[in-house]
């Protein structure tokens, strides 16, 4: 079957010139070529994602027509304007895959608002909502290694695609053939039959101002002196973070010049994530030449963003992503308490894999902190709710431990504009009153207990790799732990029964511990790894860093 296809592909006029030669370079070898066409990429809500290359398990411009042929079919059934938005990063053919997306949009009578350069997630999110869309597309492998790209679709609210229409379109992705299925015309024919129109600068000022907007203390940083170096990893950060931190008077950026352009194949960082170290090293050597305040980097499509703050010492921490969603939501809550511009009632949300430091900052300000799936498409949804019922001003923060961060219902997803905005007032804030960042984290752990979470992976490659992980669910699903490390389980949460959870079905686990420890066991939904994320809480870092590793040791023969 797979042979078929391979032979299929060898015979068509691919267009790509990289497409044919990697056919022929694997066509002796079996093993290759059911790597390449035994399966097919799933469209799932998070969209499409896999390696760059020929076959219909790779990310290529057929896979991406039949996607959206099939996303075009779902449009045409939904009436609106019948217009899609297409954003892309700097990863390899993320231009030409957006391009492609547009042709097959035009050629099917569906309008497209396409950017004309690489901008990030939040930018696609507000595009999408500015011109009433009904979807909108970005082409991008958020934080994956170099070799990948992918596609996530959006609804007309800016949020993630829904699970339901995901579906729809899923079930017409199946029905497209994958060569000859999707209707296609050139993007030059688009542009010029005006089909396909670029993203006006009225709404690339209006997301500006819309992230502005959300300053805590206005006018704050343009005298607090504040030294950054920030790295866009060679991705889509770079023009609407640093337009956003000049106009708010932080002038003294160094960027970090071998990670400063768009260069997809992430040459200074394999594996082109803020949550790690590797990724940091070259902001964090050259922070520590300029003597910064801080170190700043965001994802190649600026939906994340890290941060290494500076210490009395003058060495350079990480900051979690936990860590910074508590010091945002209590520099938030205290700010807009301080400016009289809390809103009554006000709602924070995140996720049930991030930390319960921030319930109980939450609970100090006074402030309903709500608990969704890991997503931030729940967020998002949280944000809708609040929307439905007139109270969208009510939310004013929400966060999820992978370094994601959103102030305001402006965009439904999370976006390292604002989050870097943020992060630079709150640090130009403290250093404004003689303190610090790390300071006022060490004050909140004094306050509040010192919390340690940490994330483990355990990687299933290949195409058995979905399956081990399943039968590792299963297995702690039908013989539950009765302990971890000897500390006894006191409670689990089973995400996969709504009944029980009031949340909708998800494949996750919580453990609740004797000890106040939990455990959380989650399949990854865009990479083939199992996570668990500890949380321990000691008289001092120590402490909490013991327990999380007998944790984790008694882990390991479980999700091996």
């Amino acid at each position: 079957m797979y042979q078929d296809e391979y032979k299929r592909w060898l015979a068509a006029d691919l267009e790509d010139a990289d497409l044919l030669p990697e056919l022929l370079r694997v066509q002796d070898n079996d093993d290759e070529i059911k790597d390449r066409f035994a399966v097919s990429l799933q469209f799932g809500t998070a969209g499409l994602r896999g390696t760059v290359g020929a076959g219909t398990n790779r990310m290529n411009i057929w896979v991406v027509r039949q996607a959206t042929q099939g996303l075009a079919n779902w449009v045409k059934t939904q009436g609106g304007t019948q217009t899609v938005a297409i954003s892309y990063d700097s990863r390899i053919k993320s231009d030409v895959f957006a391009k492609t997306a547009a042709g097959v949009l035009a050629a099917n009578g569906i309008k497209v608002r396409i950017y004309d350069a690489l901008m990030p997630v939040p930018a696609l999110s507000f595009a999408t909502r500015y011109y009433q869309c009904n979807a909108g597309i970005m082409v991008t492998a958020s934080h994956n290694p170099a070799k990948y790209n992918g596609y996530k679709a959006y609804g007309p609210d800016g949020c993630q695609m829904t699970d339901d229409a995901a579906a729809i379109v899923y079930d017409e992705i199946q029905k497209t053939d994958i060569l000859t299925g999707a209707k296609f015309i050139s993007f030059a024919e688009g542009v010029e039959n005006g089909m396909i129109r670029v993203v006006g600068d009225d709404c690339k000022k209006a997301l500006y101002d819309a992230i502005e907007e959300r300053q805590v203390r206005p006018g704050l940083c343009k005298s607090a002196g504040l030294k950054l170096v920030y790295s866009p990893l060679n991705g889509s950060g770079l023009v609407p973070v640093t337009k956003v931190l000049n106009d708010m008077g932080i002038t003294d950026i160094t960027i970090v010049p071998e990670q400063e352009y768009p260069n997809g194949y992430f040459t200074t960082c394999p594996y082109p994530n803020p949550e790690i170290l590797e990724a940091l090293q070259y902001g964090l050597n050259l922070a520590k030449e300029e003597g910064a305040d801080l170190m700043l980097a965001t994802d190649p499509d600026a939906d994340r963003v890290g941060i290494a703050m500076k210490c009395p010492d003058g060495s350079y921490e990480l900051v979690s992503g936990n860590e910074m969603g508590v010091l945002l939501l209590d520099y938030i809550c205290a700010g807009r308490i301080e400016k009289g511009t809390m809103p009554k009632n006000p709602v924070a949300v995140m996720s049930i894999v991030s930390t319960p430091l921030a319930d109980k900052v939450a609970e100090h300000y006074g402030v309903e902190l709500r608990h969704v799936l890991t997503g931030f498409k729940w967020i998002g949804d949280q944000i809708a709710q609040l929307e439905a019922d007139g109270e969208v001003d009510r939310f004013i923060f929400g966060f999820e431990e992978s370094y994601g961060y959103l102030a305001g219902p402006y965009v439904r997803d999370k976006d390292a504009i604002i989050g870097s905005m943020l992060i630079c007032e709150m640090a130009a804030y403290y250093r404004s009153i003689g303190s610090s960042i790390k300071q006022r984290l060490e004050e909140i752990y004094a306050e509040y207990g010192r919390y340690l979470n940490k994330v483990d992976s355990f990687e299933f490659p290949g195409l058995s790799g979905m399956d081990k992980m399943k039968g590792i669910m299963d297995n702690l699903r039908s013989n539950a732990p009765a302990d971890f490390a000897g500390i006894k389980v006191c409670g689990v949460t089973d995400y996969s029964k709504p009944e029980e959870t009031g949340l909708p079905k998800a494949n996750v686990l919580i453990y609740d511990l004797e000890d106040g420890s939990t455990v959380v066991v989650r399949p990854s939904g865009t990479e083939p790894k199992i996570k668990t994320y500890f949380t321990t809480k000691g008289a001092d870092l120590a402490e909490a860093e013991a327990k999380k590793a007998k944790l984790a040791e008694a882990c390991k023969p479980i999700l091996s």
